[in-house]
């Protein structure tokens, strides 16, 4: 494993990924300041995954056929732009735009991340993978707080923080690139170097990976934008203490990651992705039984932690079923699939405004059951030998 790279992309995945884990916390200031409904709130959501996951194949074709690491600082730079300008503009209609830009960056980066993941990782696929997805929830653990204490201090205008992260990690990941990223990691095809030649593509069980990877979206980004407003008007809590039950569920991904991928190298992916979900089945239906706020953030924290064992391993599948479309496959479960839950945000807010959070949470606690009998269903990958069931 090219330990440096890794670590960069990791830091890179991580100042990308601030903006997304910043915008749930935001809703509820913005929900203040222009009197917005649930609905219209998801609908903000709504803007910035869908911009992100319509590109976000395209991008990742395009890394496969024509490898562009520039977009990589060039996606970091859009992400935390188009957020950081949210704060800026003069109307609801004028934020739209402005999260789309950042979901633009997102789909920029995250091929062409996980590409260069793959290349440079050796056989610690799982492993290097879960170093790359730890960049990303540390992303979203980091932006709650952040983006609460900027907009407490400053207003919206305090939006303008997330630029600057932004800035720092884009300008020292181009630096890398140009001078220190071996020139076979940087180009040429789609294919990881240990992939036989003349392997075959499996569509089958990577269709049924994208499905359990939406339902894991859907499930993920409900809990980021519904948890807030669900501890501020459920459970009675400030919107402090709800930008911190976001960040915990965030950190508890964090070390969900890291299990995942060392027990992914040693155990397989398919066995460690068909656990995650297993273990959310019964989960989220006693989260929503209890009215004590630690025990429920105790709930949260695990189900955090189940949620993001299957981050790596779910990634490495889609590698493994689509060896000639590396790229592609990120683009679809690190991109396409990912923002697609984002996309269901805005129908979980018309339940919401009609029959209350409670309820769109109990939605949300249906999912894991389809997402564990998907997963149970996936095979071991065939072109590598060496990869565990």
């Amino acid at each position: 494993m090219r330990h440096s790279t890794v670590a960069l992309l990791c830091l890179g995945h991580l100042a990308t990924d601030l903006s997304q884990g910043a915008l749930p916390a935001l809703l509820p200031f913005l929900i203040a300041e222009y009197g917005l409904t649930y609905a219209a709130a998801g609908v903000i959501v709504f803007a910035t995954n869908i911009a992100s996951s319509v590109v976000q194949p395209l991008f990742g074709h395009l890394a496969d056929r024509h490898p562009s690491p520039w977009l990589l600082p060039s996606g970091i730079v859009l992400a935390g732009a188009g957020l950081a300008a949210s704060g800026f503009v003069p109307s609801y209609a004028c934020i739209l735009p402005a999260v789309m830009v950042s979901g633009i960056g997102v789909a920029a980066f995250h091929p062409q991340g996980a590409r260069i993941v793959n290349q440079v990782s050796g056989n610690q696929k799982a492993m290097a993978m879960s170093f790359f997805g730890v960049g990303g929830t540390l992303g979203f653990a980091l932006g709650p707080g952040l983006i609460t204490a900027a907009v407490l201090a400053w207003g919206l205008a305090g939006t303008a923080v997330l630029a600057l992260p932004a800035g720092i990690m884009a300008a020292v990941l181009a630096w890398h690139l140009q001078t220190a990223l071996p020139e076979g990691a940087a180009g040429g095809a789609g294919r990881p170097a240990d992939t036989p030649t003349g392997a075959r593509d499996a569509w089958g069980p990577f269709s049924r990976l994208t499905a359990a990877v939406i339902g894991r979206a859907i499930l993920f980004f409900g809990l980021n934008t519904f948890i807030p407003l669900y501890w501020i008007n459920v459970l009675g809590q400030s919107k402090a203490v709800a930008a911190t039950a976001l960040t915990v569920f965030a950190l508890a991904g964090v070390a969900g990651n890291l299990l995942g991928g060392r027990l992914s190298d040693r155990f397989g992916p398919t066995r460690i992705a068909a656990w995650g979900f297993c273990a959310m089945v019964p989960l989220m239906p006693i989260l929503l039984t209890v009215k004590s706020v630690p025990v429920a953030l105790v709930l949260l924290t695990l189900i955090g932690f189940a949620l993001s064992a299957s981050y790596s391993p779910m990634i490495i599948l889609g590698q493994a079923y689509l060896p000639n479309h590396v790229g592609l496959s990120a683009g679809v479960t690190l991109g396409l699939s990912i923002t697609l839950g984002g996309v269901a945000t805005p129908f979980l807010g018309r339940i919401a405004d009609a029959y209350g959070l409670w309820t769109t949470l109990a939605v949300l606690a249906c999912l894991p059951l389809p997402s564990t009998v998907l997963a149970l269903t996936l095979s071991r990958p065939a072109l590598h030998s060496s990869t565990p069931a």
